[in-house]
């Protein structure tokens, strides 16, 4: 056996530090609190326990992929680097502007988030490009030259440079950068252009200032955790996982850190996608819960859903256009401030709500015994029977269960005239009908039916909850694989090194340039397969696709585009397949308008190195009921009160056993709630299926 047979994969997560080793196919994990002073030492904490539990050292690994919520958190927080923004003249106040759009049009005190940079911190430059690219106004060096000295006096510590149509042309970009960073060593440049080159100045000068503010404090982070590495033992490279899925190098990840922004989420739902292809499950809606937030993501012909951008720090649950936009490639999915830790409280108005905000790992819910005082998600699975306080985490935190009753009690029965036990029941059904409310809107925006589909449930609270969840939705089957408690980081290790390159040039059909088209997709490609070849010189496989949309449209839908030299004969086979899409999109093509053009926005090359598909075994429904050795009072929503609940251990069941719910299959990393409409049945992989009772 030599070191790449050994892959390690690290999450670290709002509560949790997931770790988790790839020995020539058997997992070993552990789940270690999340340290936020100095984050690394929880993934060489959990090296070591996984190591030692291989019976391996830290010089014996292969490679470590690394995924890590730190830059969305510092977004959020607004815990970044003191940033200088660039810009066109007469551009200044765009991030502040935003769309003008308002998503509440009735509410009078819409509340936005704040941009990152304020608007003291925000310089305009004279130069101007048209929408083509050319130049209209050159760029005016000497305000930059003058521009360097007042952001090395004021002590920035990032610059980012956004200019107007910098997506079709980057040569001003490209020169004030050059300029700026002859007086400015050692501060970090981010432009526009290679950051986010695509149309729609909000988004780019946004997610651009977004790369800026998070890059030295991931900077720093990432090149002390190579460092500690190294100190250990480990030679092995280190990659990061993006949040469009793929791998990328360290050195890539520091110079486009927002990038990483949904790196840990994307590892969980390419982890569902490796059970729904060994499974044959074409119709996949993944639910990722963890310590401080859920995630919803749905999965079709193995392959999560993809978008172009997304929204961080939304002000407002579920309404789009009240966060802050990042516009780079991510994996698609709907995240609710809703986990383990997340805080439960009483509104003015006398409703139980929960989160957004968490009590993380420090200090953790109330029956942690870390000082934390206000009741968590985690207090509630507590006090119902859900969790063993004797045996979290496999024994290794023993939890205070009348902490929980107390902070419960405090917090929310006495203000509701409830018992602690009803009280946690509705801080439970609260928590279930919000992430069931997520996963039907997301579904439906995406013109789907979620009780279509096979849920796949991960993180470490999801199995606490996935069965009720599956009620509310109509969902009859659910599949908890092996190293559910630590999803994300299993999922790292079944990542692609893959890169998606962007391009925002608008085409229109009556006037595509098919050899134009063919010499910027060629330079896509190029892009796509450098950072792919960082890590592997593997068979790679493209896909690319044309964001499309007919003229006038205020947004655009994604359309396959042949990988190969295109002629002006493929106009038509493009059209047909915008035709196509549209009518799967929207119910039918606009049909009948003379003249209504079509045209192509924004270009995308994704380059990936090729993986096969494991066989499928189809799910196995029907199993041989186990005897009862051990049982406790578990509360069940469908009989309002406790019930005699099965007790086992996960690893005391085998292939074809059936435990007939109510019942809670137990593990160190997380449980399993069979509640009374479910049985659960043990697959040939060990995976638990819950599905539900006939009749």
């Amino acid at each position: 056996m030599t070191t790449q047979d050994i892959r390690l994969g690290a999450d670290i997560g709002g509560t949790f530090t997931d770790v988790a080793l790839d020995l020539r196919g058997q997992i070993f994990s552990a789940k270690v609190l999340t340290n936020y002073a100095a984050p690394e030492q929880a993934i060489l904490d959990g090296i070591q326990i996984v190591t030692a539990q291989a019976g391996i050292g830290f010089s014996d690994l292969g490679i470590v992929i690394h995924g890590t919520t730190l830059a969305t958190n510092a977004l959020i927080e607004r815990r970044g680097a003191k940033t200088a923004l660039v810009t066109t003249q007469g551009f200044r106040d765009v991030i502040e502007m935003r769309t003008e759009n308002r998503f509440d049009q009735y509410d009078l005190n819409l509340k936005l988030p704040l941009p990152l940079i304020p608007r003291e911190h925000r310089f305009s430059v004279a130069g101007r490009l048209d929408a083509q690219g050319h130049e209209l106004l050159a760029l005016d060096e000497t305000r930059l030259e003058t521009l360097a000295d007042e952001i090395r006096a004021q002590g920035f510590e990032a610059v980012a440079i956004g200019f107007i149509h910098s997506y079709q042309n980057p040569m001003h970009e490209e020169r004030a950068r050059e300029i700026l960073a002859a007086k400015l060593p050692g501060v970090p440049i981010s432009i526009s252009a290679e950051v986010s080159p695509q149309m729609r100045e909000f988004e780019r000068f946004n997610t651009v200032c977004a790369n800026a503010y998070v890059r030295p404090q991931m900077e720093d982070y990432l090149i002390r955790l190579q460092s500690r590495l190294k100190d250990e033992g480990a030679q092995c490279p280190v990659f990061m996982i993006h949040s469009g899925g793929g791998l990328i190098s360290v050195e890539t990840a520091i110079e486009f850190p927002v990038r990483l922004i949904e790196s840990g989420p994307a590892g969980g739902a390419i982890f569902a996608a490796d059970v729904a292809a060994r499974f044959g499950l074409e119709k996949v809606v993944s639910y990722d819960m963890g310590g401080t937030t859920a995630k919803i993501c749905l999965i079709e012909d193995f392959t999560p859903q993809t978008a172009r951008s997304f929204e961080v720090a939304r002000t407002y649950r579920f309404c789009k256009g009240s966060g802050m936009p990042i516009s780079i490639p991510v994996i698609e999915m709907i995240e609710i401030g809703a986990g383990g830790g997340s805080l439960a409280w009483v509104d003015s108005m006398g409703r139980i709500q929960t989160g957004p905000e968490s009590a993380g790992s420090e200090p953790g819910p109330a029956c942690y015994g870390r000082g934390g005082v206000r009741p968590a998600i985690t207090d509630a699975d507590v006090m119902l029977g859900k969790i063993d306080p004797d045996n979290f985490a496999g024994g290794a935190i023993k939890l205070d269960k009348a902490a929980s009753n107390d902070a419960i009690a405090r917090e929310v029965g006495d203000k509701l005239g409830l018992a602690p036990l009803e009280a946690a029941f509705g801080i439970c059904e609260v928590v279930d009908e919000n992430m069931a409310n997520a996963a039907r809107v997301h579904a439906v925006e995406n013109g789907k039916n979620v009780s279509e589909n096979v849920m796949i449930a991960f993180g470490g609270a999801a199995p606490l909850h996935a069965a009720r969840l599956c009620e509310k939705l109509g969902v009859d089957q659910c599949v908890i694989p092996p190293g559910a408690g630590v999803g994300s980081a299993i999922g790292f290790l079944k990542a692609p090194f893959g890169y998606e390159a962007l391009a925002s040039r608008l085409v229109r059909l009556s006037e595509f340039d098919a050899q134009a088209v063919n010499e910027m997709l060629a330079g896509l490609c190029d892009t796509a397969e450098r950072f792919v070849r960082a890590g592997t010189d593997g068979q790679i496989k493209r896909a690319i696709t044309g964001f499309m949309r007919y003229q006038g449209q205020g947004w655009e839908i994604p359309v396959t585009i042949p990988d190969r030299p295109l002629t002006q004969g493929d106009v038509d086979v493009i059209k047909q397949a915008f035709r196509a899409n549209y009518a799967r999109f929207f119910g039918r093509a606009i049909d009948g308008l003379d003249g209504l053009e079509i045209e192509i926005v924004t270009w995308s090359v994704k380059a990936s190195d090729m993986r096969a598909l494991p066989s499928a075994n189809p799910l196995v429904t029907k199993g041989q009921p186990i005897e009862i050795t051990q049982e406790r009072d578990v509360f069940d929503p469908r009989h309002d009160g406790l019930l005699k609940s099965t007790i086992i251990a996960r690893q005391a069941l085998k292939s074809g056993d059936m435990v007939m719910g109510p019942a809670v299959v137990v593990e160190d990393e997380t449980s399993t709630v069979v509640t009374a409409l479910f049985d659960a049945v043990i697959q040939g992989d060990d995976s638990i299926l819950l599905t539900r009772k006939e009749g």
